[in-house]
């Protein structure tokens, strides 16, 4: 594997405890080497059995250690803390009780959940890390390598298809064995193992529960426990249906996205399928990219964007509405040809009359940005960099 070293948009507080939260190899050890590893008085890596071990056995040996620190290394990082989620109550006392800062990571919203919630109250910031951004690429971003292997940053330390290939399918095991398996949110792997298989086949699609549980032979409940876990785990999020003042007859149910293009095709077994341009599925593959990509960019810059989705009973869509404070109603049509025209975006502009303060941009690989009409056409980068930085 090639070394590869690129400046990430997030940049944790130095001053304030953090726990950073992101799926498992977006780069969380990274980032927390590169800004605190010198001058850290204590550092804990819990995806070491032996120390995961040890803190199990004993939570508060974390207290005798920090006790014995000096003044002159002020900062405390726990690694994957949602291997021994009792340590966050003995952090959260040294908070209270200590000058330390205490920097946190972890890959599992659920088993942070309950004993977050006392970091909460300003004790501890939490931030997001995904996978790589375009601009954080730089020039060694390509939308062909993004769309047909992903952003994890594993990805380019790789020299061939086959080493990408090999470790996708490794991530994919991985997820199930460490995050899933052994954390014994299910009882059977096999119908999680088709669950998730299926999930990526549906990937970006209004969600059909019942079917879904029909296709994977289980109950409607545990579909939706699922889904909760690929949340939770940070695999995946929801995109809810629009709820906003519209007239016509609309489908209330969401979409979901997992977090990243190449372990959605390691998932769906879809490796070995070729990602050619003017197919339907380059096009669903880079609707996929577009919006994972504003969604790294909302965690960082404006998290108080929301994103949802619309979808007509006859089947007219807008594939992204952000809801921003204060500014206009953004609707979004997604489009991966390199010449949109006026006649793809019919369903755009009569949805547009239906929701008011609104304005419509198509976001699409055109070389220059063009307007018909209402709409302008944006070539990608620059729409995201326009409207998310």
């Amino acid at each position: 594997m090639q070394a590869i070293d690129f400046k990430r948009i997030l940049q944790l507080p130095e001053g304030h405890s953090a726990i950073l939260l992101g799926p498992r190899g977006v780069g969380k050890s990274t980032l927390l080497k590169k800004q605190f590893a010198s001058r850290s008085g204590l550092w804990i890596n819990l995806l070491l059995a032996a120390e995961e071990e040890r803190y199990l056995r004993n939570a508060d040996t974390l207290l005798a250690e920090v006790a014995a620190l000096s003044d002159q290394l002020p900062y405390v990082i726990i690694d994957e803390i949602q291997k021994v989620p009792k340590l966050l109550d003995i952090v959260h006392q040294l908070i209270e009780s200590t000058n330390k800062i205490f920097i946190l990571s972890g890959s599992s919203a659920r088993k942070l959940k309950k004993g977050a919630s006392n970091l909460l109250a300003g004790r501890a910031f939490i931030f997001n890390l995904a996978a790589f951004t375009f601009e954080e690429l730089q020039g060694s971003f390509d939308l062909q390598t993004a769309l047909t292997w992903g952003m994890l940053p594993s990805i380019y330390q790789f020299s061939t298809d086959q080493q990408r290939a090999h470790y996708l399918k490794a991530y994919a095991h991985t997820y199930l064995k460490e995050e899933v398996w052994a954390e014994q949110f299910i009882r059977e792997l096999s119908p999680f193992r088709y669950f998730l298989e299926v999930v990526a086949q549906c990937n970006g699609k209004v969600i059909n529960f019942s079917k879904i549980a029909r296709d994977v032979g289980i109950d409607h409940k545990t579909v939706e426990n699922y889904y909760s876990i690929l949340e939770d785990t940070l695999l995946g999020f929801f995109l809810p249906a629009y709820d906003g003042s519209f007239r016509k007859q609309i489908s209330k149910a969401p979409k979901f996205y997992l977090f990243d293009t190449g372990v959605s095709r390691a998932l769906a077994r879809m490796l070995s399928v070729p990602v050619r341009e003017k197919t339907a599925y380059y096009g669903e593959l880079f609707e996929q990219f577009i919006i994972c990509e504003i969604k790294k960019y909302i965690n960082y810059y404006h998290d108080e964007y929301r994103l949802t989705h619309l979808c007509t009973k006859n089947d007219k869509e807008i594939d992204l509405i952000v809801q921003r404070p204060a500014q206009e109603t953004l609707l979004i049509e997604i489009k991966s040809s390199n010449d949109v025209q006026p006649e793809q975006l019919k369903a755009l502009a009569s949805l547009k009359d239906e929701i008011p303060n609104s304005v419509a941009i198509c976001v699409s690989n055109d070389k220059n940005k063009k307007r018909y009409g209402d709409i302008a056409v944006w070539p990608w980068r620059e729409a995201i960099k326009h409207y998310f930085k």
